[in-house]
């Protein structure tokens, strides 16, 4: 840590500002501030700017806690399915052979930086350019509310599959054989337990954001000293954690100091070199992947069942390059398989990729209703078991989204209702959580236009639809979806803005209820059915 606090020098933080500058800049213009961050490095290398060993220590810890984070997510069932690691493996094989090939046949017209180029070079910047972006898509799924949608869970598992495939590039890159006392790290595993016991004592403040630390840092610390790249150290001691009911919590500690740290990793990338006319022109002919790219994503997945919708958005997700592609490029670079144009060249391909990835996730629904027809005929006769027509047995009442607020719902009218009450939800743990409390639910994702298509009509009788789902865009869609679709019953929402109440009023929907303005009452009421006021004297208030 000292000699971190000692490479830190005056001209730093006017680094770190110009970042900052450009990052809103690119936030501006609906891109990922990595985006911003990159460029940022470029131009900070006109002026003649040169990495020290600040901007390399916090990039290399922003890599272990990308990487620590990636591995408390890790949700081996849903890695497990079908679609997601045959989509992710066969995907990740073709589409390396694809780069290879093109790489090759530039070579072949001697172009500058392709020529020389032998198979084995190619198929190491084929698999670089493999990867699509964790960042980017995180970031668009968390912005729209579907990251825990059926393409939002198809989208994160298959990045996953893509980094571990990554970790364990960089675990072999070394071309070192672990010691003997490697096998000492199998000890860790008995002391899962301990670890989550820690994790639980150290509260929800700095102790928690300390333990999320020493955890990432000292199983890289711990691998390397046994012979082991300290990245699959960091991964493996987040997935030691991953299922536990506090993990989510860490990873959402630990999420801003990641992504601080990165930044260093994304100028340090934007400080190895100019992109000049020749790198300029190779990104651009890279670019050319980007659509076989998305378009077997979207084939592959339907082969594997998957709805035209749910492929669709999935491949919109992963239509670009990824951060782990330069980590991968900068290891390349250091074992003197690349040369370092390389990794300007694909940090040049990256930012472009984002450019052109930004306004079609952010049109995605829209794409997929105009180009319906089209995407529906490569949908399998044969769906997946989730995916079958939508029955709402002897429903008369349907709750869609049941957390805090739909469960609190649920629970109310259940005197009333009883087993004519429904609950909806795309999130399987909680519907595995809501089926165990007693509650009836299934899992669906209303804000996906064809599940209205799914519903069996002929025996539904629903007349009330209570929408409270914790995205203000995805309830204003479903709402949309039920009166696009004539639903006769009555449509009630939830908000948290007055502004988002008069968008309900807009559409017609007047029972529109405020749950942050209604709190405080509701908790007054609450205390006043316990407590009688009546009759108190000052002296005894």
């Amino acid at each position: 840590m000292d000699e971190l606090v000692i490479s830190l020098n005056y001209n730093d933080p006017l680094w770190i500002t110009i970042a900052l500058l450009l990052g809103l800049v690119a936030k501006q213009l609906n891109l990922p501030p990595l985006v911003g961050f990159l460029v940022a490095g470029f131009l900070l290398n006109i002026g003649g700017a040169q990495g020290g060993a600040f901007l390399s220590e916090i990039a290399e810890l922003g890599v272990t806690l990308l990487l620590f984070t990636i591995g408390l997510k890790l949700n081996i069932r849903q890695l497990l399915r079908t679609e997601v690691w045959g989509v992710a493996s066969t995907h990740m094989l073709l589409i390396v052979l694809i780069n290879a090939l093109l790489v090759l046949g530039l070579a072949q017209l001697s172009l500058p930086l392709f020529t020389g180029i032998d198979f084995t070079t190619a198929a190491i910047i084929g698999f670089a350019l493999s990867f699509s972006s964790t960042v980017f898509a995180v970031k668009v799924l968390e912005e729209k509310g579907d990251i825990a949608s059926r393409h939002g869970r198809l989208a994160i598992g298959i990045l996953i599959m893509q980094d571990i495939a990554a970790v364990l590039f960089l675990a072999v890159s070394t071309g070192k054989l672990p010691t003997p006392w490697a096998l000492g790290l199998l000890l860790l595993i008995p002391l899962r337990p301990l670890f989550f016991d820690l994790m639980k004592r150290a509260g929800h403040d700095e102790l928690l954001i300390l333990f999320g630390f020493v955890l990432a840092l000292g199983g890289a610390a711990l691998f390397e000293a046994v012979g082991i790249k300290g990245d699959l150290g960091a991964l493996l001691l987040g997935l030691m954690l991953s299922g536990h009911p506090k993990t989510n919590e860490l990873a959402k500690t630990l999420l801003g100091f990641k992504e601080l740290f990165l930044i260093g990793f994304f100028l340090s990338i934007g400080l190895t070199g100019l992109p000049g006319p020749s790198i300029m022109l190779a990104s651009l002919l890279l670019l050319m992947v980007l659509p076989v790219k998305m378009a077997l994503y979207f084939w592959l997945a339907t082969r594997f069942r998957v709805r035209a919708r749910t492929a669709t958005l999935t491949s919109l997700h992963l239509s670009n390059y990824s951060e782990f592609g330069l980590i991968v490029g900068a290891i390349a670079v250091s074992n003197g398989w690349l040369a370092d144009d390389w990794l300007v060249l694909i940090a040049v391909a990256l930012s472009f990729s984002f450019i052109l990835a930004a306004p079609l996730n952010r049109d995605a629904d829209a794409l997929f209703a105009r180009f319906h027809g089209f995407f529906i005929r490569f949908e399998r006769d044969k769906r997946l078991a989730d995916d079958q027509p939508v029955r709402f047995p002897d429903a008369r009442v349907v709750i869609i989204g049941m957390g805090r607020v739909g469960s609190g719902t649920y629970d109310h009218l259940k005197s009333e209702c009883g087993d004519k009450l429904l609950g909806i939800d795309f999130d399987s743990d909680v519907i595995e959580k809501q089926a165990r409390s007693g509650r009836r639910v299934i899992q669906e994702d209303a804000t996906d236009p064809d599940f209205y298509n799914r519903i069996d009509r002929e025996n539904n009788d629903v007349r009330l639809v209570l929408v409270t789902l914790p995205n203000h865009a995805s309830n204003l869609a479903v709402v949309k979806q039920l009166q696009q679709h004539n639903y006769p019953g009555h449509i009630a929402a939830t908000a948290k803005y007055p502004d988002e109440v008069d968008d309900f009023n807009e559409l017609g929907i007047e029972s529109a209820y405020n749950i942050y303005a209604k709190a405080g009452s509701g908790f007054a009421g609450h205390i006043l059915n316990q407590i009688k006021c009546d009759g108190w004297t000052d002296k005894e208030r």
